[in-house]
């Protein structure tokens, strides 16, 4: 009579084969996350570039409105293209003192500066492009600027994804 013993656990086939399953199912799982990975670098560079351009038109729109005077450049016929990348004005302090600041778009580094006092300041960096348009106040002597309309072309970190953010804003004191 023949005995035999039953053996408990798993053949090297039966391993081999658990261990390719494991490793597909592994695989997959990092190419999804990966894509998930750069997913989500992706939209955070598109968040912090957009709060950086909301931010931007906010101090501009208030600035303007409340500005002393705002240059005509970029107003009628025969000027300059370039000249409606920048917007320069007199801007009134809360202690009624007055400074000239600009903002301007450098296409050379896809930033928007701020100059004031003879510095400058980064306000929003991957834009791809920046205007002003002005609207002047009909019938004004000496020509007064009514608003500034703000448009801001802006990408991603790799100069991909444009969204465009807008803005206007009204002067004030040229409301009459």
């Amino acid at each position: 009579m023949r005995i035999t013993h039953k053996q408990n656990g798993f053949t090297i086939i039966e391993m081999l084969m658990a261990l390719v399953i494991l490793a597909m199912v592994m695989t997959a799982m990092a190419v999804a996350l990966d894509a998930s990975v750069i997913n989500f670098k992706a939209n955070e560079s598109i968040s912090k570039t957009s709060n950086a351009a909301r931010a931007a038109l906010l101090r501009m729109t208030t600035e303007l409105r409340t500005a002393a005077a705002v240059a005509t450049i970029g107003v009628g016929s025969g000027f300059d293209p370039a000249d409606l990348s920048k917007c320069s004005l007199t801007a009134v302090d809360p202690d009624g003192s007055t400074r000239n600041i600009a903002y301007r778009f450098s296409a050379a580094d896809h930033i928007l500066y701020l100059d004031s006092g003879g510095n400058s300041y980064p306000l929003c960096k991957n834009v791809a492009a920046a205007t002003f348009n002005r609207a002047i106040v009909p019938a004004s002597n000496p020509v007064a600027v009514r608003n500034v309309r703000i448009v801001l072309t802006l990408t991603d970190d790799k100069g991909a994804n444009p969204r465009i953010f807008a803005a206007a804003a009204v002067i004030r004191k040229n409301l009459n």
